[in-house]
């Protein structure tokens, strides 16, 4: 069996930067969906920033278990029920300039009327001693098919998508 992916739709981040990558109305004629993101914070100071993803606009019924490293220590952790999925290391600003950092994630059965699955993997760019690798694994305890996926950066506070930072949503199809 053949598995193809199909890019739905692509987003790159315009002059002025961002607050937020949007996908909406996503047809339920695939199998899996993957996001594909390269992405940097405008501001904050920080080497890293947390991709916080919504489903559906949905506030509720999120959770996550995480295993990371920084260059220097690795760690792993897990979020209890969340109002958001937090998938970590993007590139913050203080990190090598004009460097992205890299996010996957992969939904299985996104339409189905069963809980959403997701696993994600991500790194941060940079030229000094600090940078991120992340696995994440993660559950959306609702069983509506996903139809809009929002990507936001955070870390204390909401940080906006530098110029360039892009993101594709592809459809996987079974064949």
């Amino acid at each position: 069996m053949a598995t193809t992916y199909e890019a739905i739709a692509t987003v790159t981040v315009g002059s002025g930067g961002a607050a937020s990558i949007d996908f909406s109305s996503i047809p339920a004629t695939y199998t899996d969906l993957v996001v594909k993101l390269s992405a940097r914070a405008v501001d904050g100071g920080d080497t890293f920033a947390n991709v916080k993803i919504t489903f559906n606009g949905s506030t509720s019924g999120y959770t996550n278990i995480r295993l990371q490293g920084s260059g220097s220590a690795a760690s792993s952790g897990s979020d209890g029920t969340d109002s958001i999925f937090q998938k970590y290391g993007t590139n913050g600003s203080n990190t090598t300039a004009n460097t992205f950092g890299n996010l996957e994630i992969y939904i299985p059965n996104y339409a189905s009327s069963n809980y959403k699955s997701t696993s994600s993997d991500s790194v941060s760019e940079n030229n000094a001693t600090e940078a991120w690798a992340v696995l994440n694994a993660g559950l959306w305890s609702n069983t509506a098919a996903i139809t809009s996926i929002k990507l936001e950066l955070l870390y204390t506070t909401i940080r906006n998508f530098v110029q360039y930072s892009s993101a594709t949503l592809y459809g996987i199809k079974n064949s």
